[in-house]
C-alpha cells in the first residue's frame, strides 16, 4: 500500500479520539472554575469596590488553591523586550517596567523569579513580616505586581512599610496597585491574600502579537475588522452593558452584571458580535480572519499556561479570572485535558 494511501487510513482510524472522553485518573482531580469578568477600568469612575466584596465571599467559599489571572509572567515580557520591531506596542501596552525593583534588588527578571521559585520551595510554615516584605519585592523585581500585591495585603495594615528590600518607591507602587480599578487588584489579589495564598498565576500570553507592514495597512486593517463589527450582535451586546451599569451601585448589581457576563448564551453571542463576523470580513487580504487566527492563538497557549499549572500540582482547584471574551474559548480548550474537570460559574455566583 503507498506511503500516502497508509497515513490517510491511520489519520481517519484516529479521527474518533476524544481527549475529553478519556477522564480517569488516580487520584482527586483538578477542577477549575473559569469567571468571565468585565474590565474594571471601563466602569464608572465613581464604582466602589466594595460591591465586590459579596462575589469574592463566594469565590472564597469555594476554596481555590489557585488563582489564575489575565496578565503576561515577568518572564514573557522579558523576552518579548528583546524583539522590539515586533513586540515594543505589547511591551508598552502590558508589561511594567521593573527598573525601579531592579535596582533596589540587583536582580533582572530571570534571577528575580529563579530566587521566587527558591524561596517559595523552602517558605516557612508562619513566615515573618519582613520576609513577607521581601518576597513583595522580589515579585516587583520578577515583574509580577499582583503577587507583590498579595504579599502585601497578607501583611498588617502597620507592618506595610518600606524595609527588607521595599524602597519608598517601591511601596509607592503598591499603594497604586492597591486601589486601581482592575480585577487582578480588586478581586484575585484581596482573595488571594484572605485564602492564605503566597501568589497569583499570570497566565495571559501575548506572543501571537505582530505589527502591521505599515500605517496604512494597520489602518485599512482596522477599518475592516471595526465594519465587521457593526452587526446586530454587537448591538445587543453594548445594549446590555448599558443596561447593567446603573446596578454596579450596589453589590446585588455587580452579582448580576457577573451572572450576566457568564451566562451560557454569552458564547455565542461574542461568537456572532466579535469573531464570527471578523471571519467573514470579506477584504482581499482576509484581515479578519488574521485577527481571529492571533485570537485563537492566544487562547490556545492562555490554556496551555493554565494546563501547565495544573501539571506541576495535580488535584487542586483553580479559579481563572479572564476577560469574558476569553472564558468560553479556554473552557473548550480546557475540556479537551484528561486531566481537567470544569466546573460551572453558577456554582459560585448563584
Amino acid at each position: 500500500m503507498p506511503v500516502a494511501t497508509l497515513w490517510i487510513a491511520a489519520l481517519l482510524a484516529g479521527a474518533g479520539f476524544d481527549p475529553s472522553a478519556l477522564k480517569d485518573v488516580a487520584g482527586p482531580p483538578n477542577e477549575v472554575i473559569i469567571l468571565g469578568t468585565p474590565h474594571l477600568s471601563g466602569w464608572p469612575k465613581d464604582f466602589d469596590a466594595k460591591n465586590l466584596d459579596p462575589l469574592i465571599d463566594r469565590l472564597a467559599a469555594w476554596k481555590p488553591q489557585a488563582i489564575a489571572v489575565e496578565t503576561m509572567s515577568g518572564l514573557q515580557c522579558d523576552t518579548l523586550r528583546r524583539s522590539p520591531q515586533r513586540y515594543a506596542d505589547t511591551v508598552e501596552s502590558y508589561c511594567w517596567d521593573t527598573a525601579p525593583a531592579r535596582k533596589a534588588t540587583g536582580l533582572d527578571v530571570p534571577a528575580a523569579t529563579a530566587e521566587i521559585d527558591k524561596r517559595l520551595a523552602d517558605w516557612p510554615e508562619y513566615p515573618t513580616a519582613a520576609d513577607r516584605r521581601h518576597l513583595a519585592t522580589l515579585f516587583l523585581a520578577a515583574g509580577d505586581r499582583g503577587s507583590a500585591l498579595v504579599q502585601w495585603l497578607r501583611l498588617a495594615p502597620a507592618e506595610r512599610h518600606a524595609g527588607d528590600g521595599l524602597d519608598a518607591a517601591l511601596v509607592a507602587q503598591l499603594e497604586a496597585v492597591h486601589g486601581r480599578r482592575n480585577e487582578e487588584y480588586l478581586i484575585a489579589a484581596p482573595l488571594a491574600a484572605r485564602l492564605g495564598l503566597e501568589r497569583l498565576e499570570p497566565i495571559d500570553d501575548h506572543s501571537a502579537d505582530s505589527a502591521y507592514g505599515t500605517a496604512e495597512e494597520e489602518e485599512v486593517a482596522g477599518a475592516a475588522i471595526m465594519q465587521a463589527w457593526d452587526n446586530v450582535a454587537t448591538t445587543r451586546r453594548k445594549a446590555t452593558d448599558e443596561a447593567l451599569k446603573p446596578g454596579l451601585k450596589t453589590s446585588e448589581g455587580v452579582l448580576a452584571s457577573y451572572r450576566a457576563y457568564n451566562a451560557p448564551e454569552q458564547a455565542q453571542t461574542i461568537y456572532d458580535s466579535d469573531f464570527g463576523a471578523a471571519l467573514n470580513e470579506p477584504s482581499a487580504q482576509r484581515f479578519g480572519r488574521q485577527y481571529a487566527g492571533y485570537w485563537e492563538t492566544r487562547n490556545l497557549r492562555m490554556a496551555a499556561n493554565i494546563r501547565e499549572v495544573l501539571g506541576a500540582t495535580p488535584g487542586q482547584r483553580m479559579l481563572v479570572i479572564v476577560g469574558a471574551s476569553h472564558k468560553y474559548y479556554l473552557q473548550a480548550y480546557l475540556n479537551m485535558m484528561h486531566d481537567v474537570r470544569l466546573v460551572d460559574s453558577d456554582t459560585v455566583l448563584h
